[in-house]
């Protein structure tokens, strides 16, 4: 990340507390200004992945958008497992900083338009806070209009 350029910083947490939810209660952290990684897969001979970055208050599109961008039929979340097998990390830790190169990296574009961001730190007991140009910067992104949804219900839309 160093090499990015931006300054940034590395918060070190309880594992227990890793989820988005739980950190963001227990530090302090405000959900609106954390991104969450989702590893995904699309359904062809041989799959297909990409990592999606996307914010804690909205849902990725993985039914209509991840699909599309894949060409497929059929595009799901991947497993735990499988999450670790491709990244080398567990879920509440996958950061969008150490993936491997042939994954692309698609970020929604409301993330970009946070002063600030909470992003997985690799492992379950740190994350990295820093601005969106610590994904900008990397050439493997590709940010996308419309990846995530605001939840049904959901108050104080972060398009407003």
């Amino acid at each position: 990340m160093a090499a990015l350029g931006v300054e940034h910083e590395i918060v070190e947490c309880d594992p227990a507390l890793a989820d988005t939810a739980a950190f963001c209660a227990a530090y302090g952290y405000l959900p609106e200004d954390s991104a969450n990684t989702i590893i995904v897969i699309g359904k062809s001979d041989p799959p297909r992945y990409a990592a999606c970055v996307v914010l804690a208050t909205t849902r990725l599109d993985v039914n209509k958008v991840v699909r599309h961008r894949f060409g497929v039929k059929k595009a799901s979340f991947a497993s735990g497992a499988q999450t670790e097998a491709i990244t080398g990390m567990t879920i509440g830790g996958v950061t969008p900083f150490a993936l491997p190169a042939d994954i692309p990296i698609w970020v929604d574009s409301r993330v970009i338009e946070r002063e600030r961001l909470l992003f997985g730190g690799g492992s379950r007991s740190c994350k990295v806070v820093g601005p969106p140009e610590l994904l900008t910067r990397q050439t493997q992104v590709e940010v996308v209009e419309g990846l995530a949804l605001v939840p049904p219900g959901c108050l104080g839309s972060l398009d407003t």
